[in-house]
């Protein structure tokens, strides 16, 4: 098939890979968002999508909205069977879904209906989700709605972030594409209606929402720290300097117990120990007061410095009894 990739970030490059890999369909053009600035330098850089088809001779289209007269053109001119589409992140409008005969195929990292939205993989971490995965489905105008070709299963592990978790799926949603391409192809490949069970939304987070709220339980910080982990980062205030913290292991309940026994006898109970965010250096490791029980701290970056070791961190700041907030 004549395909035009649509696609912009780093898990993208993996299915575009893979499909360039195959060697079966012919890629005609990439569509991709206009290039940025990035990096301390503020450099003009392409995407890490537009970099690959560079490397391979292949046009890119980098229009700043397919609403754009010259860009719904030079689609219709190139004439794809399909579009394949990997987290390119613009709206197509309705009069270009159906200039593809096959339409225009998402790779999406959840298994449909379960997390529609912009944010699939940090959604399943934070709601604790044993399963996740991906699924290819043919784009309608509705969000995430469209009828489903293929699926492929993935296990969250205790200790995933969102960047370890979309690492795997980018792999293996990119065979799972590869073989939705050939399906279709092949016009073996029937797409199948969502059922309407199940349905969930992951709206796309912002900063305020990866701030730490040390009024909940441990296992509840532990999975949006890691939802937020690399971006955009688990954080909270300390003295009012923000400050991001990372691996946030909740302490068993012996564990708790007996830092609760010691800070009575430090503290005499004060209500300055018993409150949420207060944090407790001890001889190996840092721990965070909870809603009920502590977190163990793992790292921490201060404000304009580097992520470091908490313990490093702590002989520094020296942070035994002050509260996060």
């Amino acid at each position: 098939m004549r395909l035009i990739f649509a696609g912009t970030p780093e898990p993208a490059v993996v299915a575009l890979q893979k499909l360039l890999d195959d060697g079966r369909h012919d890629i005609v053009a990439v569509l991709t968002r206009p290039d940025a600035r990035r990096g301390r330098g503020k450099t003009l850089s392409p995407s890490p999508v537009k970099a690959l088809a560079q490397e391979h001779g292949i046009p890119a289209l980098t229009p700043t909205s397919l609403r754009d007269p010259e860009a719904q053109e030079a689609i219709r001119e190139l004439n794809p069977d399909c579009i394949p589409v990997v987290a390119y992140g613009n709206l197509v409008p309705p009069e270009l879904l159906e200039v593809p005969e096959h339409g225009w195929v998402n790779l999406h990292f959840s298994l449909l209906p379960a997390w529609r939205g912009a944010a699939p993989v940090q959604a399943a971490i934070a709601a604790g989700d044993e399963i996740t995965g991906a699924s290819t489905f043919r784009i309608e105008a509705g969000l995430d709605t469209g009828p489903v070709f293929g699926t492929v299963t993935e296990s969250i592990k205790p200790t995933d972030t969102a960047d370890d978790l979309l690492t795997r799926l980018a792999y293996s949603g990119a065979d799972l594409l590869s073989a939705t391409m050939d399906g279709i192809a092949a016009g073996a490949l029937r797409p199948t209606a969502q059922p309407e069970d199940g349905v969930s939304y992951a709206s796309k987070f912002s900063p305020e929402d990866s701030r730490v709220n040390w009024s909940q339980l441990p296992h509840l910080i532990n999975r949006r720290s890691r939802a937020f982990t690399p971006a955009p980062g688990a954080w909270t205030t300390l003295e009012g300097s923000r400050v991001k913290v990372a691996d946030l292991t909740p302490l068993s309940d012996d564990a708790s117990a007996a830092i609760e026994a010691r800070a009575a006898v430090d503290a005499a109970g004060s209500a300055q120990n018993s409150q949420p965010g207060t944090i407790f250096v001890e001889k190996h490791r840092v721990v965070v007061r909870c809603g009920q029980g502590f977190v163990e701290l793992g790292r921490v970056q201060p404000q304009g410095k580097k992520m470091m070791a908490a313990q490093d961190w702590a002989r520094g700041a020296q942070p035994g009894g002050k509260v996060f907030e």
